[in-house]
């Protein structure tokens, strides 16, 4: 077993014994008594101290991150094991060196913890949570792997279950002019309102309740902007289609109140030219474009 691989197996553990402990104790001493246990004769504290030291120290805005990633899965929720690959997966992916860990070699890194000491469904789940990031991120590095080392096997899209969102362009009419109202993520984006959409409820009734959830404004639907679907993994039921309904939505012009948690750390009014200079998503460009042009053209 390679040196590094071994390091992060015993950070892992240590992780986990001080989580499991409802971290309690001395996450540094249980690391010296674990390498003594677990690896005796490893030549590589200076990595072990520095990975475990990362992920205490950053592990506010992993958690953070992992919410945002898989918000149907509340971090408490997640399996010990898994929650603490995760948090070393992600620490090495977003905040490690990338000249001595490629964010590729990061998530496999992971996915072989998940598959040593997670679950069944272990390996599937954090291949899933560490892949999304990577996306968001621009996927840094991609240039450096070859085709082979990419998985290609065929998922039937047709043959998995279903899970229904809403998500809504906000804007507020002032003074013959308007904005929109965007919330922002921990990864650094500005993006829209979006949650899911429960059972037997109309789509239209659930962005309506969605912004009121995360913002705190009432609005009213103006019209449906599209939809998006999208392939994502969950810990138990593995993965899903996630449907997405937009809407153009208009609220009052007033004070945006931020729900706590779900990824978000702040949610502004833009102006059109504002908007235009923000770091977003391109498929949220897209919608704002197009909502943009349907606010003036009624105008």
């Amino acid at each position: 077993m390679a040196n590094r691989h071994l390091s992060r197996s015993i950070v892992l553990q240590t992780l986990f014994e001080w989580d499991f402990n409802g971290q309690a104790g001395d996450p540094k001493e249980m690391l010296k008594r674990n390498t003594v246990e677990f690896g005796p004769g490893l030549n590589d504290d200076a990595f072990l101290e520095m990975l475990l030291d990362g992920v205490l120290r950053k592990r506010t805005v992993i958690d953070d991150i992992i919410t945002k990633a898989a918000p149907e899965w509340p971090v408490a929720k997640i399996a010990v094991p898994d929650r603490n690959i995760l948090r070393i997966g992600l620490y090495e992916l977003l905040f490690g060196n990338r000249s001595e860990v490629p964010p590729k070699v990061a998530i496999n890194e992971a996915i072989e913890l998940a598959k040593a000491f997670g679950g069944d469904n272990s390996s599937r789940f954090i291949n899933g949570v560490l892949g999304a990031v990577y996306k968001e991120i621009g996927e840094p590095g991609k240039e450096q792997f070859g085709k082979k080392q990419v998985s290609n096997e065929p998922i039937d899209i047709t043959k998995l279950p279903i899970e229904k969102k809403a998500g809504a362009v906000i804007f507020g009419r002032y003074d013959g002019g308007f904005s929109f109202a965007l919330v922002h993520d921990v990864f650094g984006y500005w993006t829209l309102s979006k949650g899911g959409v429960e059972e037997a409820e109309a789509v239209e009734t659930a962005v309506v309740r969605v912004v009121k959830e995360e913002v705190g404004i009432e609005t009213k639907v103006v019209e449906a902007l599209g939809e998006n679907e999208y392939v994502a993994s969950h810990p138990e039921k593995g993965k899903l289609r996630k449907q997405v309904t937009y809407f153009l939505v208009e609220a009052p012009y007033e004070a945006l109140t931020l729900r706590t948690g779900g990824g978000l750390d702040d949610a502004r009014w833009f102006s059109p030219s504002e908007v235009a200079e923000l770091r977003m998503y391109d498929d949220v460009v897209g919608l704002i474009e197009k909502s943009t042009e349907i606010i003036t053209s009624q105008q």
